[in-house]
């Protein structure tokens, strides 16, 4: 578990299927990550499945991340994909939750906490919200990929140390 001075990020659980639903439905994390097909409580309990088999294969993976208060507004943390050669930063938030620095928070955590030199994180052209987040928190242009043949994403890197 991680904490900051205003979220608690620990693993998803059972009890966040509701919130799993609900986000991997929300019309712009299906334009901007895509259309996972979870469609029942039952699919979301496989998707929270999945994220703890990560953790164990990879040692990271995603994290449910809670106002202190209790309330979990988004996911952030490292995954690995296929088609990129390193750990890549990912996150996701409700819109009820954008533009109160939740993501750059929660997403700082995890790349002060994580123990690497480097990690990735991929984001669709025209995502100009995520663009920005990932400039503040010091990732780098690094070309384009093309991942899983759902058309071509900006690639970034951070590098420990280096200041932007």
């Amino acid at each position: 578990m991680l904490e900051t001075p205003r979220l608690c990020l620990d693993r998803l659980e059972a009890r966040d299927a509701e919130f799993i639903l609900e986000l991997l439905n929300d019309p712009a994390f299906i334009a901007n990550i895509g259309d996972k097909g979870v469609r029942t409580t039952d699919g979301a309990l496989g998707y929270i499945e999945t994220t703890a088999a990560k953790f164990a294969e990879n040692g990271f993976g995603l994290l449910a991340v809670e106002a202190r208060e209790g309330q979990v507004m988004g996911i952030c943390g490292l995954v690995r994909r296929e088609g990129l050669e390193g750990p890549d930063l990912g996150y996701a938030f409700l819109p009820r939750f954008w533009g109160q620095g939740f993501a750059e928070e929660a997403a700082r955590a995890i790349l002060d906490s994580c123990g690497l030199d480097g990690v990735l994180a991929v984001t669709d052209p025209s995502n100009a919200p995520s663009i920005r987040l990932l400039g503040k928190l010091g990732f780098a242009p690094d070309g384009q990929v093309s991942l899983d043949g759902v058309g071509v994403s900006n690639r970034y890197v951070w590098l420990r140390g280096v200041q932007r």
